[in-house]
């Protein structure tokens, strides 16, 4: 309803403003019939389209059918009257037109406005109203909330808004001093004199010019602080939400929020106060001046004020949507932005540069529309703005033309006034703009006030934190399912009533396919979920009842794809850690195996890893993230596929520095040789366990364990067996291949195993080429010409690890596996 009655009372002041010009006119034309009947339908008409656009504007093309009904008595009422009372007049004379007066033209839009009234039996209609945003409430409760920001800076702020008082004072004083100089160039003038009023100008003058840069420089300086001290919090907020809060939110628009709008808000409010408080102090000096000159003109000039008011008042409704939909946008550019560039090898690798280019387009696209529509509603305000400044300059060369007639007025206070108009009619435009731009930005305020107000729905953490940690993990009836990103869909439930217990000393490995609930146990032991009913225990006691700094320092997760920030190899392994000690670092480094890696690199330690570790190898990022833990010495480990980048000998360290001592030890594996030496076994599938017991055990029950793991061993490669008669040379490996996809292919130590199931007894030369020179490495090729077609040779030497884990069968005769046929090959 107060949205309704707003727009209607703008109507009607515009529609009082366009019958004074209609008025204005008649009396300067002075027809003979002062416009007469026909002029004055013609002006209803014009008036009706006009008032009409008008309130689409007001209401942004819905106007209800209060708006349109006010608009066609106002626009009709006038005309209908005259052309009754034409009508129902006995004399014979011509209509002459309205009287020359502007109470007529007040009167009748008075009387438009009280029919209105008695017509709709108040300015409200119920189903016009549904269909209207609801305004947005508690502008001043934010903004005072924000001001309290500024407490810390109360003396810079005391101190910019005195200088900007006097700074006022002193442009104030200017004019008034140039004119003293200017009185006494007149050669009858004391020299004296004349230099003491040059000296008070260049003196104020100063003052104006100092006073104003310190009031800048202060209000600069508190918006910094406020600017730091709001993102500092925001941020410090935005890190202890869940998980699944930041599943929710996209990267760019919590980057948009926590610097866009920080920065807008905090720029908005102090810039906008700084103008407001300039432009009300200037208006108050001025106003002195003008109403000892004139009280009829102040009052026109002043009557500006109320009228952009309104106008002001609906364009910042209808554009506190826009900015928020375009800094929504700009957010979301932005998220689409960071993701292309950060996965531009991904992008790169399926020819999709085309595809992410036009979705960027789209989204400037749908940016552009906004702004359009934006750009219409701020013209349109401009021109409406315009409009009532200039209805009001004609009153007012009206109204000083009657003054001047009467002798109320003298021509040089009418200059001294003209004078003082135009710089106060800009500074009632500074208010209302500054006004308008502050409460523009209730809603970005509202956005970050929202974020900074948000409680994690996590529990909070305890206070536990024992010198002795055993590592006795307890799953007992465990249920989670993730939050649905969509109303309409339910999320299947990832884990249901899962009990198990992880025992210090031994290690535990999880298996299952893909969205069993693996990841999901790693998630809940991280807490980065909480679990939605059962609960885990940590020795006894509830995990979430442990201080969070102590539980991450005993607890240590590696996982396949680590993150690895901005920074040297240095950094990135003691991150987190506030002691650390190179010599540990190294110690443990030596002890996996990654030593030897690091030392290569150029600068060794201080070598930047690049963003996301986009400068090192997978294996080595592997490895930093498994020393990360290390040197934290925890007594939980949790490996998942942490081990999978890494070469035979790097796995084999990583797997017995982790299990020296009493840790307890989580493995979430698809490769099976890891898997194999596990104390136990627990196979998840659909989020239950179906089955659990040590490796031995699950393949003699050939259940889904044991299905797994043979169709993990048939599925290495689309391999046929060829029997051979003789045995392989000792240590060597011969294939020949007519298929090149041999070529740079890397090979895990499950398919080296198939090339080596017994040992050689003898050479058999006539079966098999012996490779004079030295080993190389398996994932390289050499090509020979043999016949008539091209073979690929691929040839290394079985390192003792892999023989060493070799399951040797008697009495077997030596395989080799041959793709493709080569007729050439075999025949030799």
């Amino acid at each position: 309803m107060e949205e309704l009655a707003t727009c209607a009372l703008f109507v009607l002041v515009f529609d009082l403003a366009l019958g004074w010009t209609y008025w204005i006119l008649v009396l300067q034309l002075q027809p003979p019939d002062r416009g007469g009947l026909l002029w004055l339908w013609g002006f209803g008409a014009v008036k009706w389209i006009t008032l009409h656009y008008l309130s689409r504007i007001l209401t942004a093309g819905k106007p209800g059918p209060v708006l349109v009904r006010l608009v066609c008595l106002l626009s009709l009422l006038w005309p209908v009257t005259e052309s009754a009372l034409m009508v129902a007049s006995k004399e014979d004379r011509p209509y002459t037109g309205p009287p020359p007066d502007l109470s007529a033209v007040l009167f009748r839009a008075l009387a438009s406005l009280l029919a209105c009234v008695v017509w709709e039996r108040g300015l409200y209609d119920e189903k016009s109203a549904k269909r209207k945003k609801p305004q947005v409430h508690g502008a001043g409760q934010l903004f005072r909330r924000l001001l309290q920001f500024f407490k810390p800076d109360w003396f810079y702020l005391c101190t910019a808004f005195g200088a900007l008082v006097v700074g006022v004072i002193c442009d104030a004083l200017i004019p008034l001093y140039q004119g003293e100089v200017i009185d006494m160039m007149r050669a009858s003038m004391v020299e004296v004199d004349f230099i003491l009023a040059v000296t008070k100008l260049a003196v104020v003058s100063l003052s104006s010019a100092m006073f104003s840069g310190t009031r800048g420089g202060l209000f600069m300086f508190s918006l910094a602080r406020l600017n730091r001290r709001l993102k500092h919090l925001l941020f410090h907020t935005l890190l202890q939400q869940e998980i699944q809060f930041f599943e929710e939110k996209k990267s760019g628009q919590l980057s948009s929020r926590l610097h866009s709008d920080v920065d807008r808000m905090g720029r908005t409010v102090a810039l906008n106060a700084n103008v407001l408080v300039r432009s009300v102090v200037k208006t108050c000096l001025m106003l002195v001046v003008m109403v000892r000159l004139s009280w009829e003109l102040t009052v026109l000039t002043v009557l500006e004020m109320p009228l952009l008011g309104l106008v002001q008042n609906k364009y910042t409704t209808l554009s506190t949507e826009l900015k928020e939909q375009i800094q929504a946008h700009h957010a979301q550019i932005s998220d689409q932005v960071l993701q292309t560039v950060s996965g531009i090898e991904t992008v790169r690798s399926f020819n999709a540069e085309k595809v992410e280019i036009q979705r960027y387009s789209a989204a400037l696209e749908q940016l552009r529309q906004v702004k359009r529509q934006y750009g219409i509603y701020s013209s349109s305000f401009t021109f409406i703005r315009r409009i009532v400044s200039l209805g009001i300059r004609i009153l007012f060369l009206v109204m000083a033309r009657r003054l001047l007639q009467n002798d109320q007025l003298s021509i040089g206070s009418l200059v001294t006034f003209l004078l003082y108009q135009k710089p106060m009619s800009s500074n009632l435009r500074e208010i209302m703009y500054g006004y308008g731009e502050t409460k523009s930005t209730v809603g970005i305020i509202a956005n970050v006030f929202t974020y900074l107000d948000r409680k994690p729905k996590s529990q909070t953490a305890g206070n536990l934190a024992p010198e002795k940690l055993e590592g006795r993990i307890v799953f007992e009836n465990v249920s989670f399912t993730y939050a649905s990103t969509s109303a309409e869909k339910t999320t299947p439930t990832a884990l249901k009533s899962v009990s198990l217990e992880l025992r210090p000393g031994k290690m535990t490995a999880l298996v299952g396919p893909s969205g069993s609930g693996k990841t999901t146990c790693v998630s809940l032991l991280k807490r980065l979920y909480e679990p939605q009913e059962g609960r885990i225990l940590l020795d006894g006691e509830p995990l979430h009842q442990y201080d969070l700094t102590y539980l991450h320092k005993k607890m240590a997760v590696v996982s396949q794809n680590p993150v690895l920030f901005c920074g040297s190899l240095k950094y990135n392994i003691e991150y987190g850690l506030k002691e650390s000690n190179m010599d540990t670092v190294q110690e443990a480094a030596a002890r996996i195996k990654a030593e030897s890696h690091f030392s290569e690199l150029n600068n060794g330690y201080d070598t930047d890893v690049g963003e996301s570790g986009g400068k090192l190898s997978e294996g080595l990022r592997q490895s930093i993230a498994v020393l990360r833990a290390l040197v934290r010495d925890p007594q939980v480990i949790i490996l998942d596929e942490a081990t999978s980048k890494l070469d035979v000998h790097a796995q084999h360290a990583v797997l017995e520095e982790v299990l020296s001592g009493d840790r307890t030890v989580l493995v979430v594996a698809h490769q099976l040789e890891t898997v194999e030496k596990a104390d136990h076994i627990i196979y998840l599938e659909n989020g239950q366990i179906v089955e659990e017991g040590t490796h031995q055990d699950l393949m003699n029950k050939r259940g889904r364990y044991y299905s797994l793991k043979e169709e993990l061993f048939h599925s290495e490669g689309n391999w046929s067996r060829l029997s051979e008669k003789g045995p392989l040379y000792s240590g060597h490996v011969c294939c020949f291949s007519s298929d090149l996809s041999f070529r740079n292919r890397s090979f895990s130590p499950r398919f080296w195993r198939l090339w080596s199931r017994h040992p050689p007894a003898q050479p058999a030369a006539s079966r098999c080429i012996h490779v004079d020179s030295p080993p190389i490495t398996p994932t390289l090729t050499t090509s020979y010409a043999h016949g008539t077609s091209s073979v690929s040779l691929l040839h290394a030497t079985i390192p003792e690890l892999l023989l060493s884990t070799v399951e040797l069968v008697p009495d077997r005769e030596a395989v080799a596996f041959l793709k493709d046929g080569c007729p050439e090959a075999d025949g030799i």
